[in-house]
């Protein structure tokens, strides 16, 4: 019988911590650019063109974490029949955490022992194990490590189902995740979809990313013949499957480095999407879906040093694993155009695949595809799936049983402004929008939209609720307008609205005008990032000198200036507790690399210091080690500093794995 149970899941576990006061209004590295796209379809390269977003706005960035982990208890949404028992984590992005087998005791996902954050997400803190939903631009999701809405609700046979659901700021759409577990059945289901309740069209991104162990002899089986490689050098390549260079690349183990491959299911040639990755005896966990999810993607980490420190680092006394992943583009470089007043609707399912090993790691292709399509078809008939997916309208807008968790309030705060200027409301009595989640993130926005009035703030407090809309960047210009509205905080929230809007001379009236009005710290560091002002990134510190993030950046800045003497005179002016921090330690081993005070370098050095949100694709740790040794000899030698002795470095002082976070080999 399908059961539906709330118990909690405790874990060692980094609190995630603050958000980031400090908006991101300087465009973030994307580690995802491409440069290089030979044999690339031209619908493929448009939407690799399509949709990209200036930064995270409104969203703040998640850099508040440590790696102090302590047990932690989540509260745990357990879906179970007699075959499968589903653990999902609602606070934490929603993701299922586990899917066990019971038959077979076999757990089907790759379970983190830890809750540890790092920086591979748009908004910096992302942990890796279970399934992950991403919506809304290339990137793991902002609300990857933020709870969303959690209600019970059923199905009208009554078969319980977990509902999830939260307003995408961003895009401005609305997304409702409902996974249900049939009495009987050996698959999980998850029913998704999409509404953009725009006049206009957008752009728009899913992926599921599941994560399953790795292990020699696993390998990934999807329907199709070729793929998308992408290297993270720039450049994506058309590649057969599954081999290529003679070489079966369907067998993770057998990479150095890092690399994506998305590969090509022609589902306009009728082939079902799916994709899984089984072990020597033929076992694993297998995802399929309906058509509009068309995507299938492997992504291996590799067994370089730098790859295994990775997934040491996301999962300290974990395994290693890979993610086999599905979403509504070929490729993660996409975006999709969703049209106006439009909703996407799809149904994945998990589960078991349990096949041949012979003929799963033989060597005839087509007969491991069709071994796996032929399962398929016993355990999730394809027009039985189908049939499901269209019967889910019927029940998808029925009202929850029982409200299990709030989100965030700006799904609410958008309805109230829908309702103010005529508009529809974002949606729907299933995924309701209730203003009881309002908080004081929302608070200001309200009375804007109520008094036509922007209240004010006191500096000594981090700006919170940042907006990006254009509709509310009008009401703001038309509250500033007035005289009553000439206060600090207004002036600073135009000045971001108007900067994500390309108006950077705006923006800079808008900020030294909240200056004029109030001296205040967020102003002045705005100014700095957008005008490269070291003087008034100084000045923005001395008026919040314990805004952590405030600190690393004026380090940053001063570093980047070649200003080193003035970065480390700043650093050594901190209190231990703070010069200890990883990034700003970093930032102190590279600034006396630049001055050339090599003992203090090695003093950094042998701290062994961690940098907690270290960006995916960086490599400053590595560089500072190589830079470390490529000056000392040849300070010690007087021969220059060529290619010559930085292969020279590299062979003779190899970097620890402690640094070692490399992603490609060189």
């Amino acid at each position: 019988m399908s059961q539906f149970s709330i118990e909690m899941f405790v874990m060692p576990a980094a609190d995630v911590g603050p958000e980031d006061p400090l908006p991101q209004i300087e465009a973030a590295r994307d580690l995802h650019a491409v440069a290089e796209l030979p044999g690339i379809p031209d619908e493929m390269r448009h939407n690799i063109a399509y949709g990209h977003l200036p930064g995270v706005l409104p969203y703040t960035i998640q850099n508040g974490y440590n790696r102090d982990r302590k047990p932690r208890a989540f509260r745990a949404v357990v879906l179970e029949n007699e075959h499968l028992r589903a653990t999902f984590l609602p606070e934490v992005g929603g993701r299922l955490w586990s899917l066990f087998h019971k038959p077979s005791g076999r757990e089907l996902l790759t379970v983190n022992p830890v809750f540890q954050p790092a920086n591979l997400a748009l908004r910096n803190a992302w942990f890796s194990g279970g399934v992950e939903w991403n919506i809304g631009t290339i990137g793991h999701t902002p609300t990857t490590c933020s709870p969303l809405f959690a209600a019970r609700a059923a199905r009208p046979d009554g078969t319980p189902v977990l509902r999830m659901w939260e307003f995408e700021r961003m895009r401005g759409v609305w997304f409702q995740i409902d996974a249900y577990l049939p009495d009987g059945s050996e698959m999980l289901r998850v029913h998704v979809r999409i509404v953009n309740p725009h006049q206009h069209d957008t752009p728009m991104y899913w992926w599921s990313n599941i994560a399953v162990p790795e292990e020699a002899g696993k390998r990934v089986i999807v329907p199709a013949e070729s793929a998308y490689r992408f290297g993270y050098t720039g450049r994506l390549d058309v590649v057969p499957v599954p081999a290529f260079d003679g070489t079966d690349r369907t067998y993770t183990t057998i990479s150095r480095r890092a690399i994506d491959y998305f590969f090509h299911v022609d589902v306009d040639a009728g082939r079902r999407p799916w994709i899984t990755a089984l072990d020597h005896a033929g076992a694993g966990l297998v995802q399929v879906s309906t058509q509009r999810l068309k995507g299938r993607k492997l992504f291996l980490w590799g067994t370089g040093s730098g790859g295994a420190r990775w997934q040491e680092f996301l999962a300290p006394g974990g395994a290693p694993y890979l993610e086999i992943q599905a979403g509504l583009a070929r490729t993660q470089l996409e975006h999709v155009r969703m049209p106006a007043n439009t909703t996407w609707s799809w149904l994945e399912g998990y589960g078991l695949m349990q096949a041949d090993p012979k003929i799963v790691h033989g060597a005839d292709w087509s007969a491991a595809q069709n071994t796996i399509e032929s399962s398929l078809q016993k355990t999730a008939p394809r027009t039985a799936w189908e049939a499901e997916h269209a019967d889910a309208s019927a029940w998808l807008d029925a009202p929850p049983l029982e409200i299990i968790q709030r989100g965030s309030g700006w799904g609410a705060l958008e309805n109230m402004r829908r309702a103010a200027s005529g508009e529809a409301s974002l949606g729907s009595t299933g995924a309701p929008f209730s203003a009881v989640s309002l908080d004081v993130q929302q608070q200001p926005w309200v009375q804007l939209l109520h008094d036509r009035a922007f209240p004010s703030a006191n500096t000594a407090n981090p700006p919170i609720g940042f907006q990006i809309q254009e509709n509310w960047l009008a009401q703001l210009e038309e509250a500033v307008a007035g005289a009553a509205q000439d206060n600090w905080f207004a002036w600073l929230h135009l000045g971001i609205m108007r900067n994500y809007a390309g108006n950077t001379d705006g923006a800079r009236a808008a900020w030294k005008r909240s200056i004029e009005l109030v001296p205040n710290a967020w102003a002045y560091r705005n100014l700095a990032v957008i005008d490269d002002d070291i003087s008034a990134y100084l000045t923005a510190h001395q008026l919040s000198p314990h805004t952590r993030t405030l600190t690393i950046e004026a380090c940053r800045a001063l570093w980047k200036a070649g200003r080193t003497d003035d970065c480390l005179q700043l650093i050594d002016g901190l209190p231990e507790a703070e010069r200890s921090i990883g990034r700003i330690r970093l930032y102190e081993g590279l600034a006396a690399l630049a001055a050339g005070q090599l003992t203090r370098v090695r003093a950094v050095l042998d701290t062994n210091f961690v940098v907690d949100d270290l960006r995916e694709g960086d490599t400053p740790l590595s560089d500072l080690w190589f830079g470390y040794y490529e000056q000392s000899i040849a300070r010690d030698t007087g021969i220059p500093i060529d290619e010559a002795l930085r292969e020279r470095v590299r062979r003779e002082h190899p970097l620890p794995r402690h640094y070692d976070f490399r992603m490609t080999d060189t």
